[in-house]
């Protein structure tokens, strides 16, 4: 397209590593065709409260700057966890603040969620849209990798290795809790990186006595120190969360699954003193691996591209090693992608003597 645009991009949901690298490259791509770009602070928040908040991004904005190598949003995130206005409200709204800010086009750096919600809010205004995928979960539907996941994994691996070495001082097993919600995707990749012992995760079922027999034959190898990773979403050995609490938007409010775990383990067994780690937030920090920042950069680059095609309402994705673009309906419909029980990691993780709950053979 020959007219000169103006683009918005903002970022929504949990923050992860990568962000900045996709903000940049954005900027980069689009001030290469002469577009101006507008960094929307705060999420969808910049466009629909008054007075909006933004400010014009240029390639100086980065390339003077270490941004793009640093984690965390540089514009800002929206994750309130609290009751929204009604869609026709806030699409409403939306609309007003696309206008008011001259807006061609809008790029939501988010999970399938945020995208989704974003996607029906520009369906009241002429703004085309194009989703990029981010989560250390990786569950986002399609694509096989989002931003943010590798960095999540690393973060997690360098916790085991610590933990590993702080069990063996103290022949101890210890638990570190990790996030990733419904899906046991940064759970299992980081126990298989990490060499854990134990992984349990959402989808796979699993015993105490599975865990504790597991513990027994690691104690009859002669080795007196062991690291089991769980992930927050899975349930109790019953089959239940520990909690029904849900957010003020429905969604269920994880945590202290690890130590449950601690506590039966414990009464249990008693030839480990056990203790468990929760990582939290820290999971989403650090310095985004060179993977994160090679995605942000490609999936940055995409975006642009489509935009210049005049393509709307698609997200950009990672499939079978190419970057491509797939209908945001398709994704929608998709849901969330769960860790599958017979995938290669898990796999591998049952080949590698880890125990991952029990799965019929």
């Amino acid at each position: 397209m020959s007219a000169k645009k103006r683009i918005g991009i903002l970022t929504s949901g949990g923050d992860c590593a990568g962000l900045n690298a996709v903000i940049s490259a954005v900027v980069e791509a689009a001030s290469k065709r002469g577009w101006e770009v507008l960094g929307i602070h705060k999420g969808t928040d910049g466009i629909t409260e008054t007075p909006h908040s933004y400010e014009v991004l240029t390639v100086h904005n980065f390339s003077d700057s270490p941004w793009p190598r640093l984690s965390g949003s540089y514009l800002g995130s929206l994750n309130k966890g609290v009751k929204m206005e009604s869609l026709e409200e806030m699409s409403r709204r939306f609309a007003i603040g696309v206008k008011e800010l001259g807006l061609d086009a809008v790029i939501v750096v988010g999970g399938d969620g945020s995208m989704n919600i974003v996607s029906n809010y520009c369906k009241g205004s002429t703004v085309q849209f194009i989703g990029i995928p981010k989560t250390i979960d990786n569950d986002t539907p399609i694509t096989e990798f989002s931003v943010g996941f590798q960095s999540a994994v690393q973060v997690c691996t360098t916790a085991i290795d610590s933990l590993e070495l702080t069990a063996r001082s103290h022949n101890r097993a210890l638990i570190v809790e990790v996030m990733g919600r419904d899906a046991g995707h940064l759970a299992m990749h980081s126990a298989v990186a990490g060499q854990a012992d134990v992984c349990l995760v959402p989808e796979i079922p699993y015993t105490i006595d599975g865990v504790i027999n597991k513990l027994k034959e690691i104690k009859a190898s002669g080795r007196d120190h062991a690291v089991i990773v769980v992930s927050e979403g899975i349930k109790t050995e019953d089959g239940s969360h520990l909690s029904n609490k849900k957010n003020l938007v429905g969604e269920a409010v994880y945590g202290g699954i690890g130590q449950y775990l601690c506590t039966e383990i414990s009464n249990r067994y008693k030839e480990f003193q056990i203790r468990t780690t929760t990582l939290g937030h820290i999971q989403r920090s650090g310095v985004p691996v060179a993977f994160d920042r090679l995605l942000g950069g490609l999936y940055g680059a995409k975006a642009v591209e489509l935009l210049a095609d005049g393509e709307d309402n698609k997200m950009v994705a990672w499939i079978d090693g190419h970057v491509t673009a797939v209908p945001l309906s398709e994704v929608v419909k998709a849901g969330t992608t769960l860790l599958n029980p017979q995938s290669d990691v898990v796999m591998a993780a049952r080949e590698l003597n880890i125990y991952v709950g029990e799965i019929e053979k």
